[in-house]
């Protein structure tokens, strides 16, 4: 993976700079200096790091099964999705969830649903229900996810659906996109106390290949005084690390080999979650 860290940060002159006072000088820099030393510290540079080793699921499946409209009011329809887990245990821990020092759900393991890269709902049953509007198309996509959110990405672990809805409430299953996509996944929601210093950072991508020389998917983060831009050619988990308390955001823009954003649906995304040492959850 290469990175481009575009924050203009450099802690160690700024420590420097607080620690080296007149000593000459009549004025007391205590608490200039001491506010100096915390902004040093609290802008250190957000970086990627590695994830250790998750436990493998070799034939782990995933599909789609029935899917059903029923009518819901005069403009929308309820969906309920069916579906298929082979090789894997819904609702148990993974492995190593104890050892991997993040955020981990404690119903465990679970599928990530994904409906147009909105926010995934987690399934702890394979059925889901969700509502959306008479004469309408839509991409889903779903995959297995160990405890810690942290996504299956072996053949056959996740399944792509394209749908429309018509004006008569009547569903169409469309052909399979072909195309290249991204779709978001962590971080998401709030993070608190220990949960901060290793946030996941996982997406998904169908129909494509990362790498030097082809198609990258950019991630830009923003936040409370920062804002960084990482390049990532490999397709695997990463922690994000020092990113400041209060609301971040990052946007996932899947980009070819000119860095151009690749045509298609499903190539850009943009989340908000938050991050707080303390509750209340900072704003």
């Amino acid at each position: 993976m290469t990175m481009k860290n575009l924050l203009p940060v450099a802690i160690g002159s700024a420590l420097l700079f607080a620690s080296c006072g007149n000593s000459e000088s009549t004025t007391d820099t205590t608490t200039t200096d001491s506010v100096e030393v915390a902004a040093a510290l609290e802008m250190r540079s957000i970086s990627l790091a590695d994830v250790s080793p998750s436990p493998e699921y070799p034939g782990a499946n995933l599909t789609i099964g029935n899917v059903m409209a029923a009518p819901r009011g005069a403009d929308s329809v309820k969906l309920t999705f069916n579906f298929n887990v082979k090789n894997y245990e819904l609702k148990t821990q993974t492995a190593d969830a104890g050892g991997k020092l993040c955020n981990n759900s404690a119903q465990g393991q679970h599928i990530h649903f994904i409906l147009d890269n909105k926010p995934y709902v987690a399934l702890y049953e394979p059925k889901h229900e969700t509502v959306v509007a008479k004469n309408s198309e839509h991409n889903v996509l779903v995959f297995l996810s160990r405890s810690y959110h942290e996504s299956l990405k072996s053949k056959g672990a996740s399944a792509l659906y394209h749908f429309k809805i018509d004006a008569d409430g009547k569903l169409q299953k469309m052909a399979t996109p072909t195309t290249p996509m991204v779709f978001y996944s962590r971080p998401k929601g709030d993070y608190l106390g220990k949960d901060v210093e290793n946030v996941l950072f996982d997406f998904y991508v169908m129909n494509t290949t990362l790498g030097q020389g082809g198609n990258q998917v950019k991630a830009h983060v923003t936040g409370n005084g920062v804002d960084t831009t990482f390049m990532v050619t490999e397709w695997e988990p990463r922690f994000l690390k020092n990113l400041p308390m209060g609301k971040n955001s990052i946007t996932l823009t899947l980009v070819d080999q000119n860095g151009d954003r690749v045509n298609g649906p499903e190539t850009e995304v943009t989340r908000e979650f938050k991050l707080s040492q303390d509750e209340p959850m900072t704003k």
